[in-house]
């Protein structure tokens, strides 16, 4: 057998063996993901669950909520003066056209009379604007505008997409005292405040 052919032999040998143990780690590798995936399937395997469910809090925390939530509000202006009497809602939940309708007839809102200061009229309408629907890059927003069409709604309840994400909800559990109606999104989605709604986050009052 000539030196070569030795060579050629030896290193076929050497790959073999060390070619094992990395596949039989792969194949240990891919058991595990199957075993952990049917685990969350079945409910089971608690502590791991915990500790994602924590690292997802401390995202939300932290304002990486992904593209499904909405930012959480960041004027002090339009919260101190609109969060004083209702939920603050966040400007992703309508488009800019509407907006602009709303604060431009305070003097009919809803059926009450709004007074506000010219700066704080202004400083509102423009944060509402600049972070309306329609100048969102979240999913949320994006589904939004897609069913809103060509419609100007002046309430968030009359958005097609919150309706749709709620028919489940009976208008008996609605008029719960501690509900009152579907506006209130405060009083089931624990964290709306941060801007997010996410169905692990809700708790519907009895």
């Amino acid at each position: 057998m000539d030196h070569k052919t030795m060579l050629f032999i030896f290193c076929l040998i050497f790959g073999i063996l060390f070619s094992i143990p990395s596949f039989l780690a792969y194949a240990d590798y891919d058991h595990k993901e199957n075993k952990w995936g049917n685990l969350l399937a079945e409910g089971k395997g608690d502590n791991d669950d915990s500790d994602h469910q924590k690292r997802k809090q401390d995202r939300h925390r932290d304002g990486d909520h992904g593209n499904s939530s909405v930012k959480s509000l960041a004027n002090p202006t339009y919260q101190a003066q609109c969060g004083a009497c209702h939920f603050a809602y966040q400007p992703e939940f309508l488009p800019e056209s509407s907006w602009t309708k709303i604060l431009t007839s305070l003097d009919d809102h809803f059926g009450e009379s709004v007074e506000l200061d010219a700066e704080s009229e202004k400083t509102i309408l423009d944060y509402l604007k600049s972070n309306s629907a329609d100048h969102s890059t979240t999913k949320r927003a994006a589904k939004i505008m897609k069913e809103i069409g060509n419609q100007i709604p002046l309430r968030i309840t009359q958005i097609p997409y919150i309706i749709k994400e709620h028919h489940e909800i009976s208008q008996d559990v609605l008029k719960r005292e501690a509900i009152g109606s579907l506006s209130n999104c405060i009083a089931c989605h624990t964290t709306a405040e941060g801007g997010i709604y996410d169905d692990d986050n809700v708790k519907i009052p009895k």
